[in-house]
């Protein structure tokens, strides 16, 4: 029933932005839809599903979203290679985005050895911003040195930089001017939750500090709001990368690991998710008792 209502929104969006995939010859206008939470950590699981969904909304301009876990690595280099689009979402650690950007290049070479074209797949990196600051700051005050307090909002920032360094760093070179020589696509850094949660902060802090060549920012709405009042837009993602690899030295020298507070985030999403989702099943099981038609398994 809810993939019955979710896939026909989805359609009925890609539909809508059709008009801009085709005059951007497939760089943009695309929609996402996820594949369930409990297929996160099964990557045979995630394909599955994957083209299913991918069948149901029968539009090229869908994308297919799975969790950045190492599962979901697996199935983006397979889909991929079966020409699907896709969204790997939930990123905070560089270590992982560099596990996602080799599985789209492998997952495009698969394709290509196949003799498939590659000239309208697209992905993006989903990589998330404002919640590195809100579970590093909060390690920081807690430690309260002013060392420890004057590298508060420093880290989630410095750690899309880096991320945006790897990009740049990938998707150059012999092996993807191989690639690019058959109009394959990037796989463009997409910054997620950017809304600014702390109030001492800017609220545009983490959109005036990502902008560069390539990139996504899904602005929730009062945040593209602030950004069209007061937004300063120039080239800033690469503007200084020494300085966002000082800025994480320095938090790690305070004792704080980097990969441990991504691992924890990357967790906390995960069951963010399955609790959304189950919350939402739970609720068409009660409407669908209330009207007499209980689900029974």
């Amino acid at each position: 029933m809810f993939e019955l209502v979710e896939t026909d929104d989805v359609r009925r969006a890609c539909d809508l932005f059709m008009p801009v995939y085709e005059r951007t010859k497939g760089i943009d206008g695309y929609v996402s839809i996820e594949v369930s939470p409990g297929a996160a950590h099964d990557a045979a699981a995630t394909v599955e599903e994957a083209h299913r969904l991918w069948k149901t909304v029968d539009r090229p301009n869908v994308m297919i979203k799975v969790p950045g876990t190492a599962e979901g690595a697996i199935a983006l280099r397979r889909l991929i290679a079966d020409g699907i689009n896709v969204n790997v979402t939930l990123l905070f650690a560089v270590e992982a985005h560099a596990r996602v950007i080799e599985a789209y290049l492998s997952g495009l070479e698969d394709r290509v050895r196949g003799g498939g074209a590659v000239d309208r797949i697209a992905s993006v990196a989903s990589f998330f911003v404002s919640r590195v600051d809100s579970e590093i700051d909060k390690r920081l005050e807690k430690i309260g040195t002013p060392d420890a307090l004057s590298l508060r909002g420093q880290a989630a920032v410095a750690n899309a930089v880096l991320a945006y360094a790897l990009f740049l760093e990938q998707f150059a070179g012999p092996r993807w001017s191989a690639l690019a020589a058959k109009g394959a696509q990037v796989q463009r850094p997409l910054w997620a939750s950017t809304g600014t949660k702390n109030p001492a902060y800017s609220d545009v802090k983490y959109v005036e500090t990502l902008i560069g060549p390539d990139t996504v920012n899904t602005l929730p709405p009062a945040t593209l709001d602030a950004f069209r009042d007061h937004g300063t837009v120039a080239r800033t993602v690469d503007a200084d990368i020494d300085g966002a690899r000082r800025a994480l030295g320095a938090i790690g020298a305070q004792g704080i690991s980097l990969s441990d507070v991504t691992d924890q985030l990357l967790a906390e999403g995960l069951a963010s998710f399955q609790k959304s989702f189950d919350t939402l099943i739970g609720g068409l099981v009660g409407k669908a008792a209330a009207l007499g038609r209980p689900f029974t398994s």
